[in-house]
Formats: structure tokens, C-alpha cells, sequence
């Protein structure tokens, strides 16, 4: 073979060898880097935008895409310690023409981290509150859906503030009071009463703990590569001290029923949409909602766990869209696109 050709070959082998070791060590070294590179791509890919809007010195992060219209904006708040790209799963199978507002809640992500804060759900209820009224989300009512303690925000929000609100989505939600204890909450008594609050199941400091974290929340039993569960706990660890002081608050005596004692105050259709083998929230506090809203759909997942958002994107979003479409064509008499 002639040498220039030789030469050729290994010249474009090189080429391409740089990016590859580039990225094999990257992902060896700095997996927790690769997990935000993925977001942004994610983002980008779906057309989410981020921004940042003030409310007096305190700062909201949120990512959005379309413009409000005649159809209602819908306004999405995550669970304990995720952040607004949690959403982004659901979002790829939400029809574009629909004006998405997916906001980091009160401490998480790009949102102000205050040790003045108050943590607790109403506390949480009126900074969401404060987020509308900056982006001015409320001139007209908008639908609000939340999951876990997400959920159990957007329901008090909507018992405390009706008229932002047209409709209510709320995806396995916390904040309800259950005649029994399931394993995953006497487990919770118990590190309380021992004062144990370092080994809270939900906020894992070893690849290990991530990876029972990740079986507890889904069904779904995921086949994690370790260096991802390193960088998913690396992403986490330096947050994990301000995890512990928001769970202990949204747990306690002012914030742990939050949403049982306001739901009979809740007047919007409501959806509600709970995975069936959910190890964290027990599904039966679907029916215990549906038993106090009057205008409220149940839609309980087979083989699927706490993780709904996770592990049944296209279900959860096909959900969504029916439900406005359904509630919204009653209203003005003309179908969802």
C-alpha cells in the first residue's frame, strides 16, 4: 500500500480517536459532567428555552417553550430534589403549539438556596405564587400539574389560590394523611425517632444508595451503569445537607398534611394520576382525593411506581392532553390541537 495512503489511514484514525478517548474519559472521570451536557442537549433538542426572572433579590430558574395563546399554559413543578428538567421526558410528547413553564422549585437548581427561606409547603405554595405573578402567568388561568411533593404544592396552591387556576393535574402526590403507614413511611418514623438523618432513603451519597433509590421510586427496574449512578450522586452530594433540612421541614407537623387538610378547598377539574405499585406514595390516596374534589378524574398506572414522570413518559403526557382537551372543549367548546 502506498505510504501516503498508509499515512491517510492514520491520520483519520487519530481524527477520530481524540474525540472518542475525549469522551470515554470524560465519561470515566466526569460522568456528573456528561449528565448536565445531556440536559442542555435534551433541552435544546425540544426547543426549551431557560431564564431567570427576580422577584425582589430572590431568583427563579425556569424553562419554557411556545407563547401563551387561547389554550391554557400549563405550569410544571417537580418532585423533592429534582429540578425543572425532570420534565423534559414528558415534554418531547407534548404538542409544541402548548406554552410550557417548567420552574426550579424554591432551593433547587437555579433557583435561590436561602438559609431565610421558608421550606415548608405553604412557604414553597407562596414563592410559586410570586414566580406566577412575576411571568404574569395568571392573567389568565393556567393548569397547574406537580408530582410528589410538586404535586403536593400545586394541590395546596390550588386550594389557596383559585382563580390562578383552571385545571389541576397532580401526579402521585404528597401531603395526604393514610389510616396505615406504608413500609417505605414507618421506615421514615424510625429514622426520626432515632435521629438518624443522614440514611434518608431519598437522598443516596453513595452509588450504591442511588441505586436503591432508583428501586424504590420505579418499577421499573433500570440496569444503571455504575459511573452514571456515580455521576447522578456526584451531581447531588453538595446539595445533599440543604435535602435534608427541606425534608425535614415538609415532613413535620405544619407541612406533612398540607394537601389533605386544603383538597375539599380545591373547585378546578382535577386530574389525578398515580402508578399502582408506587413503594413511596401509597395509590390509594388517589381515591381518597377523588373522594374530596368533586370534579376529579383518577387514572391509576399498571406496573409503574412513584417515578410516573420517568417510567411513563408518553402515558403521562397522552394523559395530560386528553385531560385538557376533555375539560377545555367543555369550556369553550373547541378541541385541543
Amino acid at each position: 500500500m502506498d505510504l501516503d495512503v498508509v499515512n491517510m489511514f492514520v491520520i483519520a484514525g487519530g481524527t477520530l480517536a481524540i474525540p472518542i478517548l475525549a469522551f470515554v474519559a470524560s465519561f470515566l472521570l466526569w460522568p456528573s459532567a456528561l449528565i448536565r451536557i445531556y440536559y442542555w442537549y435534551w433541552r435544546r433538542a425540544l426547543g426549551m428555552q431557560v431564564r431567570y426572572v427576580h422577584h425582589g433579590d430572590y431568583q427563579f430558574c425556569y424553562s419554557f417553550r411556545g407563547r401563551p395563546g387561547h389554550k391554557p399554559s400549563i405550569l410544571m413543578l417537580h418532585g423533592f430534589s429534582a429540578h425543572k428538567d425532570m420534565w423534559l421526558s414528558v415534554v418531547k410528547f407534548l404538542p409544541k403549539n402548548l406554552h410550557l413553564v417548567c420552574v426550579d422549585m424554591p432551593g433547587h437548581e437555579g433557583t435561590t438556596r436561602s438559609s431565610l427561606d421558608d421550606l415548608s409547603i405553604d412557604g414553597q405554595v407562596k414563592r410559586i405564587h410570586q414566580f406566577v405573578e412575576c411571568l404574569k402567568l395568571n392573567k389568565k388561568p393556567f393548569h397547574l400539574i406537580g408530582t410528589s411533593m410538586g404535586g403536593h404544592v400545586a394541590g395546596v396552591y390550588a386550594a389557596y389560590y383559585p382563580s390562578d387556576v383552571c385545571s389541576l393535574s397532580l401526579v402521585c402526590p404528597a401531603g395526604l394523611q393514610y389510616s396505615t403507614d406504608n413500609q417505605f413511611v414507618q421506615r421514615l418514623k424510625e429514622l426520626q425517632e432515632s435521629a438518624t438523618v443522614e440514611k434518608i432513603p431519598l437522598i443516596p451519597s453513595t452509588p450504591e444508595e442511588m441505586s436503591e433509590m432508583l428501586q424504590l421510586c420505579s418499577y421499573v427496574r433500570f440496569k444503571v451503569p455504575q459511573q452514571i449512578l456515580q455521576g447522578l450522586v456526584d451531581v447531588r452530594i453538595p446539595h445533599n445537607n440543604f435535602y435534608r433540612k427541606l425534608f425535614l421541614e415538609i415532613v413535620n407537623e405544619k407541612s406533612r398534611y398540607s394537601l389533605h387538610q386544603n383538597m375539599d378547598k380545591i373547585k378546578v377539574p382535577t386530574q389525578i394520576i398515580w402508578g399502582k405499585q408506587d413503594q413511596v406514595l401509597d395509590v390509594s390516596g388517589a381515591d381518597m382525593l377523588a373522594k374530596s374534589i368533586a370534579n376529579c378524574q383518577v387514572e391509576l398506572l399498571e406496573n409503574c411506581g412513584h417515578s410516573v414522570v420517568m417510567e411513563r413518559p408518553r402515558k403521562t403526557a397522552k394523559l395530560l392532553v386528553d385531560f385538557l382537551a376533555s375539560v377545555h372543549n367543555t369550556d369553550n367548546n373547541k378541541k385541543l390541537d
